[in-house]
């Protein structure tokens, strides 16, 4: 029976494997690891629950490689390296990780694995998949695009796992999940993990798995206990103006996670940021593929500071000590703000959250609090008050600078009230008539009078 004090020896994991945990520093295993490793390692399927950050994909990437290690091969012919475990993601990021994972746990066997995801040419994946490949890592999309056109034969397949399943089925996942085991053969180990135990869940797992093995992890609360978690009161107009301000509090504000609901806003608030100094940048869906994978590579690396994201971008970034995760906006779904804020407080680890409330998240606050069993206080912030305009006793803004001196005489021809004058007749430019006074008068006497201004306009005459 194993124990809060068991540890990876205890597992009897192949050599090779727990030199490489060794040398990753894994010394104990997590709650999740201790009830999932024996039954997989045994066969069985497996309902695992688990949230983000509890080493879920440790719990079943290291028993799937143990038992692959009794088909390793050193040939290089494709024929003896078959797809025998295929591990499905919801998004890129997410699969990505899990190959990385997947590759440090086998780095000492000769075991090959490969991640294959949308958005990126599928020329060197077909090439990767050719040479043939024991462990497969892929988004469900993209894996279909290969069944399409032949590129990979799913019917050697004998462990098959589908990791934040609640996700997939969020993201309109089902029918690409039903097309895919289909392909698989019907003899294999399913296994299935969620933040949760949802209904579509239950039905899910009673679709695709035989007699699975329950295992969820309890904990008082959904939260690491490391992390400090604030939330203020805000307008949404004031937002940006907070933002910046506790930014700015920080000497250095080193990798900071900003969540956001909006694509749209997600865009716009990294380019605010920027303007105001902060080396920033968004991953959402509607970037490249090679855009985000920049941003997160640069975000990991330290070169960019701050990180704007949408939970789907997000899903799968995984950084070593994380300090701050920044909720812009509420989630709608509270399982999305645990997800979130899952991503600082790891491994014993500090960190702190801060979260913008508005008066018409206060719902989904409540419904966060109930999921989480705890309660925040939320913080008043006061906006700066912006400085009034001086205004001389006339009301009227008083102008910057004087060019002109203050007792000037002012033209009489802007004293003078408006008196309508004769039309002149029009002569030639240039030409000049000389004429006595009396010829003067007797022309203006015979010329039409100009009609008054009034007139001009459609009034009425003023005599």
């Amino acid at each position: 029976m194993l124990t809060d004090e068991t540890t990876f020896s205890s597992f009897n994991l192949d050599p090779r494997l727990q030199t490489a945990l060794d040398e990753l520093a894994y010394k104990t295993p997590t709650p999740i690891q201790v009830q999932a490793i024996p039954p997989i390692l045994k066969g069985r399927d497996v309902m695992g629950a688990a949230q983000t950050g509890t080493g879920k994909t440790a719990a079943f990437a290291l028993p799937i490689l143990q038992r692959m290690l009794h088909f390793e091969s050193t040939s290089t012919s494709p024929a003896r390296h078959p797809v025998r475990a295929l591990i499905l993601a919801p998004t890129r990021e997410l699969a990505d990780q899990i190959a990385l994972s997947v590759q440090r746990y086998a780095q000492h066997t000769y075991l090959r694995s490969a991640v294959i995801f949308g958005g990126m040419d599928m020329r060197p994946q077909i090439e990767i998949l050719r040479n043939g490949i024991e462990i497969l890592i892929a988004t469900p999309g993209r894996l279909l695009d290969h069944v399409q056109t032949k590129s990979i034969n799913l019917s050697t397949v004998q462990s098959l796992v589908l990791d934040e399943a609640d996700r997939m089925l969020d993201m309109g996942f089902l029918p690409d999940l039903q097309r895919i085991v289909n392909l698989c053969p019907k003899q294999r180990q399913t296994l299935l993990f969620s933040a949760t135990f949802s209904p579509e869940i239950r039905k899910l797992a009673a679709s695709f798995q035989h007699n699975p093995v329950s295992v969820e992890v309890a904990r008082s609360n959904a939260t690491a206990d490391t992390v400090v978690q604030t939330a203020f009161s805000v307008d949404e107009a004031h937002k940006n103006a907070l933002l910046i301000e506790l930014l700015r509090a920080q000497a250095q504000p080193r990798q900071v996670l900003i969540f956001l609901n909006s694509k749209l806003e997600t865009s716009r608030l990294a380019r605010l940021l920027v303007r105001e100094g902060f080396k920033a940048d968004a991953i959402h869906g509607d970037k490249t593929q090679n855009e985000r994978l920049t941003a997160l590579a640069a975000f990991k690396s330290g070169s960019c500071e701050i990180l704007v994201a949408t939970d789907v971008a997000a899903r799968g970034l995984d950084i070593v000590e994380l300090p701050c995760v920044i909720n812009y906006d509420v989630p709608f779904n509270p399982e999305d703000y645990v997800h979130r804020i899952g991503r600082t407080g790891r491994a014993g680890q500090s960190g702190k959250t801060i979260m913008f409330v508005e008066p018409r998240d206060y719902r989904s606050l409540r419904e966060i609090e109930t999921l989480i069993k705890h309660k925040f206080e939320l913080k008043a912030w006061q906006a700066p008050i912006a400085r009034p305009r001086e205004r001389s006793v006339w009301g009227e803004r008083p102008p910057k600078t004087l060019n002109h001196p203050v007792n000037a005489q002012l033209d009489p021809f802007f004293t003078q009230p408006y008196v309508p004058t004769d039309t002149i007749e029009s002569k030639p430019f240039g030409t000049v008539e000389l004429s006595s006074p009396v010829e003067s008068k007797t022309k203006q006497s015979k010329t039409p009078k100009r009609p008054a201004l009034a007139a001009l306009l459609g009034g009425q005459k003023i005599h």
